[in-house]
């Protein structure tokens, strides 16, 4: 099928505060988060893209737009969709809180250590958080294909856990192993949905030539010992 790259927003102030932002109104990329932002659109400058879809917080659409605004423009420039399924954890009464206090709460062992039983009091569990994201994800990517063709490749700009929750769903990992999968800020991560299984081409990349997605070949059958891999160096 198509190929998601999967991207987080970079870095905001609450980030740099140490602060649970969850969907708090006016959390916004600072100078560093705007920076790792129009790199990644740099990176992904490479790849033409047929859309961009983002959460609705303004973190996100901030980096949405630096990738869109390097793609091509008219008729081959990305349409930029706003999906609510990717939108960040309802955090409930955890949002706006210090995590260095949320650290103390008993709630926090059981979001490191059994995620799938993890519910936030006036929120969301993490398991519904999953379930939703990866339909988002999944119903996109299908559609994407259907009217763009198997070779299309979109973005998906997210937040950490959304973006760690598919993975692990691609990855055929449980939920409670989640908590192992890195996403840093402005990363970019690569899954295809293919015919058998889901594969994870990459994770957590924040640096690097992207341009072999736009010539690598389309997920299938696992090439037996490895395969030849991409023709291009990267």
């Amino acid at each position: 099928m198509a190929t998601v790259l999967l991207v987080r927003h970079g870095r905001t102030t609450a980030n740099v505060e140490g602060v649970l932002a969850g969907r708090a109104a006016g959390v916004r990329l600072d100078a560093t988060g705007r920076a790792q932002a129009a790199a990644t659109a740099h990176r992904l400058a490479a790849v033409p893209l047929v859309a961009v879809v983002t959460s609705p917080l303004e973190r996100c659409r901030q980096t949405a737009r630096a990738v869109v605004e390097r793609q091509a423009t008219g008729p081959a420039a990305p349409e930029l969709v706003v999906e609510r399924g990717i939108t960040e954890c309802d955090y409930g009464d955890w949002q706006g809180r210090p995590l260095r206090d949320l650290a103390k709460e008993p709630l926090w062992a059981v979001v490191q250590g059994q995620p799938s039983a993890a519910v936030f009091p006036g929120g969301e569990s993490l398991a519904a958080m999953q379930a939703r994201s990866v339909e988002a994800v999944r119903r996109h990517d299908a559609e994407l294909e259907s009217r763009h063709g198997k070779g299309a490749v979109w973005a998906a700009v997210a937040h950490g856990d959304i973006i760690k929750a598919v993975v692990a769903d691609a990855l055929g990992m449980h939920l409670d192993l989640f908590q192992r999968i890195a996403v840093g800020p402005a990363s970019v991560s690569v899954v295809r949905y293919g015919p058998h299984r889901p594969e994870v081409v990459a994770t957590n990349t924040e640096a690097g030539d992207l341009s072999w997605l736009r010539d690598a070949a389309l997920a299938g059958d696992a090439p037996v010992g490895g395969g030849a891999g991409s023709a291009t160096t990267h």
